[in-house]
């Protein structure tokens, strides 16, 4: 499903939507001056909405060379170039030093290749001491057998966690102050209407769209591999839209001060006062 949705030839935000991503710019108070790194960025659709949204630096890593190209075309055609950058590496072995960015974010492809725990640790070892780590991660919402898991995880482009076991990884790494938001339930305090959180394939994109998406899959994959990313679209969609054993959820937490700070922090809902989040227009902003 991802990799379709990555082969969009339009700017085209991840499930979740431009909403999720304003949360985040607001939870994380990205300004001016800020240096922020997406990881699994794609072709760069979230990465330039928080530069353009709040005018932070933004830096953006992704482990597919093409979809890297991509989007430094769309930085210089946007005449973005002098706030954007983008480089082809794993998201498992970030090219930064140690603790540089105010705000990182990963991304739904993340896990993809990587395994979770090494990623994560990445994550957190480019942020500097008190910046914020967010994830953007499928989950589980119910007991699935390992088997099916690595089936489904195959179909999806990305590998889901339970909540619980994204939390205890970004304890182990360091990250306090956690919070956390269910984007995919009906309707929420921070979001009081919604609309299908995981669009499918047929209604994401019009029919000229779709030739020109599945005429890069044919380029990349062959025919048979596009008949296989259609096959895994539609039981993906299922997956999520109507049996619900998959969700979608925003982690956000603060990497501890000095070595060995207190690690223990809210499990789930609003978090501490301090992470309620609070909505603003752009025009008040």
């Amino acid at each position: 499903m991802l990799d379709l949705v990555r082969l969009s030839p339009r700017p085209l935000f991840p499930p979740g939507g431009e909403a999720l991503y304003r949360q985040i710019a607001i939870l994380t108070g990205m300004e001016a001056g800020k240096e922020v790194l997406v990881a699994a960025c794609g072709p760069g659709v979230t990465l330039e909405f928080f530069v353009r949204e709040a005018e932070v630096q933004g830096s953006g890593v992704d482990e597919d060379p093409v979809l890297v190209s991509r989007a430094e075309a769309r930085s210089r055609s946007e005449d973005l170039q002098g706030r954007l950058q983008f480089q082809h590496a794993p998201v498992d072995d970030l090219p930064y030093r140690d603790g540089v960015f105010d705000v990182v974010v990963g991304e739904l492809g993340l896990t993809a290749r990587a395994e979770p725990d090494a990623a994560i640790r990445e994550l957190v070892r480019v942020t500097r001491p008190g910046g914020f780590v967010v994830l953007i991660q499928l989950v589980w919402k119910a007991p699935v057998d390992p088997e099916r898991q690595a089936v489904l995880a195959r179909h999806l482009g990305a590998r889901p966690l339970m909540l619980v076991e994204l939390k205890r990884i970004l304890r182990a790494a360091g990250v306090v102050q956690l919070h956390t938001e269910a984007w995919s339930d009906e309707e929420t305090a921070f979001r009081p209407t919604v609309k299908k959180p995981f669009p499918d394939f047929a209604e994401l994109f019009s029919l000229s769209e779709k030739l020109g998406i599945l005429r890069r899959a044919w380029r990349r994959w062959g025919w048979k591999g596009v008949q296989t990313a259609l096959a895994r679209e539609r039981e993906v969609h299922r997956l999520l839209t109507r049996e619900r054993i998959l969700g979608l959820d925003m982690i956000k937490g603060r990497k501890a001060l000095e070595e060995g700070a207190e690690r223990s922090s809210p499990s789930s809902g609003t978090g501490d006062p301090e992470d309620l989040p609070l909505f603003h227009s752009r025009e008040e902003r």
